[in-house]
């Protein structure tokens, strides 16, 4: 993206590191709660909670919470255990509220979250290569009845167009007023959903013609980048490791999912694709795709596209965010996976292998 965005990323991280950071076990007047703020857990592993308390406080009851999921009741300083082997990852808030002599009381804490196990490691073959337009700064890409559907942005030069595969050549295309940055797109039956950047605005065109028919607000997240589609929901993702379910029709928020491999949250996830029952996704600003279970946000594979196009031949503006992987478009009728770049001047068929 361009500098500001990378900038607007940069400073988000630093808050919710510091969020993070300055998260502290929440004490109830005599109460406490383990584990202690910020411990890191695997998947799979076995969670021990407990509140202690003095041993002349009477208490009743304690009533455990994960952020909004009730877990247990006890009524000791046993506590309770937390199985984690199936439960979506990243930061987790655990609240117990106690009630004693005809009062309640919250104390919290949280815990991170990661996936299980490392992911395997991918590496890619070549099997064609398109030409592509190195105008077109890359954002969203689907194949979809036998052409293209992309997404560009920039603002001025954002767009929404169709592009044959063969030629490059731009078949179709709608501009998007000077104001807005296009972000990601997804084809949903006889409508293309596309988000901006930070204007806070989608649009919907109809998929014949590309022609606009409707805008939404788009308020989920902290920005709109990539989006795929399952066949019932939306996913579209905002600059963090954060991945966003939506409504297909109204677009309005159903949950999310948080992306994570087992030693840390991965941020910048940015443009989707959903394949064979998978999310895969750039990271902005390399070249990398993983793949992610849609269930738990754990990474499942990591493919290093390395040298796809090799970085001593790609112009010098990376301040911009020019020339950096991104777009992943699958063929489901002819099982053929398509990869790109902003600006780039060839778009590739690959074939994920193992390294």
């Amino acid at each position: 993206m361009m500098n500001n965005k990378i900038k607007g990323f940069f400073i988000a991280a630093a808050l919710l590191a510091f969020g993070c950071h300055n998260s502290t076990t929440n004490t109830g007047g005599s109460y406490s709660i383990s584990p202690e703020a910020g411990a890191t857990y695997k998947a799979g592993d076995e969670v021990k909670i407990k509140v202690s308390y003095p041993a002349d406080a009477k208490v009743d009851s304690i009533v455990y919470m994960l952020d909004a999921l009730k877990l247990g009741v006890g009524k000791d300083t046993s506590g309770i255990s937390l199985k984690t082997d199936t439960i979506p990852l990243g930061i987790k808030v655990i609240t117990a509220k106690v009630y004693a002599a005809g009062k309640d009381q919250d104390v919290t804490t949280n815990i991170l979250l990661l996936a299980g196990k490392a992911p395997e490691q991918l590496t890619y073959k070549v099997e064609k290569v398109f030409p592509h337009d190195t105008s077109a700064y890359t954002e969203g890409l689907q194949y979809e009845d036998g052409v293209l559907f992309e997404s560009t942005g920039e603002p001025g030069h954002s767009t929404i167009r169709k592009v044959d595969l063969p030629t490059g050549k731009i078949l179709q295309q709608t501009k998007l007023g000077d104001q807005y940055f296009g972000e990601g797109l997804s084809v949903i039956g006889d409508k293309v959903v596309q988000v901006t950047y930070r204007e806070k605005v989608g649009f919907v065109y109809d998929k014949v013609t590309l022609k606009l028919e409707k805008t939404f607000a788009n308020n989920v997240g902290v920005e709109g980048w990539g989006m795929c589609y399952d066949g019932k929901k939306l996913y579209m993702d905002d600059s963090t490791n954060r991945i966003w379910f939506l409504d297909k029709d109204t677009y309005q928020q159903k949950g999310f999912i948080d992306v994570c491999d087992d030693q840390r949250q991965i941020d910048s996830i940015n443009e989707l694709e959903y394949i064979d029952g998978k999310i895969y996704a750039n990271v902005y600003q390399t070249d990398t795709i993983l793949v992610i279970n849609p269930k738990t946000g754990a990474v499942l594979q990591r493919v290093d596209m390395k040298n796809l196009y090799p970085m001593s031949e790609r112009p010098q503006d990376r301040d911009w965010g020019n020339n950096v992987l991104n777009g992943i478009a699958w063929d489901a009728k002819g099982q053929r996976l398509f990869v790109a770049g902003k600006k780039w001047p060839h778009l590739y068929q690959v074939k994920f292998v193992k390294k």
